[in-house]
């Protein structure tokens, strides 16, 4: 039996869209890493109220590889 093109083009299509979501996550990490003290508290602040929101996550990690708090 001959494999169906169309299985073969959504598993294409799902494997570039899930590597251009992990190439726009890491974009946004480096964004993050790449902020001044200021400005990473400015974001941190823009979170304070959403703990679990994964932007807080990442300002809250960068935050403590600079031993910075709010």
């Amino acid at each position: 039996m001959v494999g169906c093109p169309y299985a073969e083009r959504r598993r294409e299509w799902r494997a570039d869209h899930g590597a251009r979501a992990i190439k726009r996550i890491v974009d946004i990490e480096v964004s993050i890493a790449a902020l001044a003290n200021e400005d990473l508290l400015d974001l941190a602040d823009i979170f304070l109220n959403q703990p679990h929101a994964p932007l807080s996550q990442m300002t809250a990690a960068e935050m403590a590889k600079r031993h910075l708090g709010l």
